[in-house]
């Protein structure tokens, strides 16, 4: 497999589509890849495909009086007070399989800081990949 294919499965899973680059990063250890570069690869990949929810939150609001807008003003309402309740520092649980992908999105609407942003994201999708491949790691010990 190549750094390109975790690359993109990595910004893939990270965007709003339903995509996970557990599963390239596990068979890439498999192969023997050098854990450093696949940790620097995933990460990197995954961390730009947040900033793709950041850039979509931050303009998203300029269409809300559309009728195919998809988000009710409710909805937006309850998603910003959310954010403002848990702050900045819940950018750090983005890697989270339920939840991540729509927080980066609020932090866009919510007008984070892009460098903040992808310092807090990166630091918590970086360490889900050193459990992944920590896990990963174990188990072709084990196998």
């Amino acid at each position: 497999m190549s750094y390109s294919l975790l690359f993109a499965s990595a910004f893939l899973a990270a965007t709003i589509l339903p995509f996970y680059s557990e599963v390239v990063l596990f068979a890439m250890i498999r192969a023997g890849e050098p854990a450093g570069l696949l940790l620097a690869v995933a990460t990197m990949g995954n961390t730009l495909g947040a900033v793709v929810n950041w850039v979509l939150g931050r303009y998203l609001l300029h269409f809300q009086h559309k009728k195919w807008f998809y988000f009710k003003p409710r909805q937006i309402e309850k998603m910003q007070a959310w954010f403002q309740r848990y702050g900045v520092w819940s950018l750090l649980f983005a890697w989270m399989p339920v939840g991540g992908d729509p927080l980066t999105l609020v932090a866009g609407i919510m007008r984070v800081n892009l460098w903040l942003f992808i310092l807090l994201v990166g630091i918590g999708k970086s360490l889900r990949y050193v459990a992944v491949i920590y896990f990963s790691e174990m188990s072709v010990a084990w196998f």
